[in-house]
């Protein structure tokens, strides 16, 4: 068996995927390791430009319609033959030999089922790399209050580890999660209601809830280069708002408890659009909110 299976899903953006395939062939050093590459039915000669540039270092899957990021994820993991699954984005550049580091670690910690790195802009800047809860009533009523309390309790490690040790979080973000196969396997896989968002919790959900740990592993450096720019974009907001309501049903303990999340989440909204009004600079965060609330 081999050590990892490197899994990344892509729909029209070769543009990135080479250079995260580039740093993968680069970086990935001292372990054995499968690329595969499930394309949702892309059009910009994704599969073409893989194979002339790479041939049979990457598996190609091409999938017959765009299904979503856990769902075609999925399709790989049926084919992964390594002992982890390292389910990395097409918009990441690994700054050193994460993968190895990540799959050592989960071979060297038997109750660790998941564990990911520390993620940065290209500009090295520290960005969302976990968070240290999983979404739920507790989470809503701390953003009412702008995560006062959770900075009260972890301080600058809230989303990104600033220590120089592993730490026991939440979740850990889909663009770069390392999964022990054998927990897959028994946990299932993502669960194909999800299009997009809210699939990586709601997996890590199960897995925690089976007693294991996901843990943060500063060492593995990647640059993440999602979420640049700050702009409306409905279809992306109503997968998140559609995303959100379905992972709070299916963890939530009962239906009072999620639709007070949905109450302290409105709540929330209407404070941010109140606050937003005030900053002509901030329009853009405005019509956000604007939406949010419209549709939460």
């Amino acid at each position: 068996m081999i050590d990892v299976s490197i899994i990344l899903v892509n729909y029209n953006t070769i543009h990135l995927l080479v250079n995260a395939l580039d740093s993968l062939f680069e970086k990935c050093n001292d372990i054995s390791y499968e690329v595969i590459v499930v394309d949702n039915n892309s059009s910009d000669n994704s599969r073409e430009i893989c194979k002339s540039r790479y041939g049979e270092r990457v598996f190609f899957l091409s999938l017959l319609e765009n299904v979503g990021f856990g769902r075609a994820n999925n399709e790989g993991i049926k084919i992964a033959k390594g002992k982890n699954v390292f389910l990395l984005n097409p918009d990441t550049i690994l700054l050193n030999n994460a993968v190895k580091i990540l799959s050592e670690f989960l071979d060297n910690h038997i109750n660790v089922a998941i564990c990911g790195g520390n993620l940065y802009t290209k500009e090295l800047e520290p960005i969302h790399s976990y968070l240290m809860y999983l979404p739920s009533l507790y989470s809503e009523v701390d953003q009412l209050f702008g995560d006062r309390l959770s900075f009260r309790r972890y301080g600058n490690n809230l989303f990104f580890n600033h220590t120089e040790k592993p730490l026991n979080v939440g979740y850990v973000t889909g663009a770069d999660m390392m999964i022990r196969k054998s927990v897959l396997d028994e946990a299932g896989y993502f669960d194909p209601d999800f299009f997009m968002y809210f699939e990586e919790t709601e997996l890590t959900f199960r897995i925690r809830k089976m007693g294991y740990d996901v843990m943060s592993v500063p060492d593995a450096r990647i640059i993440h280069l999602e979420g640049q720019s700050v702009q409306l974009k409905e279809y992306r907001e109503n997968m998140f708002l559609q995303s959100r309501r379905l992972y709070l049903r299916k963890t939530s303990r009962s239906r009072i408890i999620f639709l007070l999340c949905q109450i302290i989440y409105g709540i929330n909204a209407l404070i941010h659009v109140v606050y937003f009004s005030s900053f002509r600079k901030e329009r853009e965060l405005l019509k956000i909110w604007k939406y949010r609330l419209k549709n939460f």
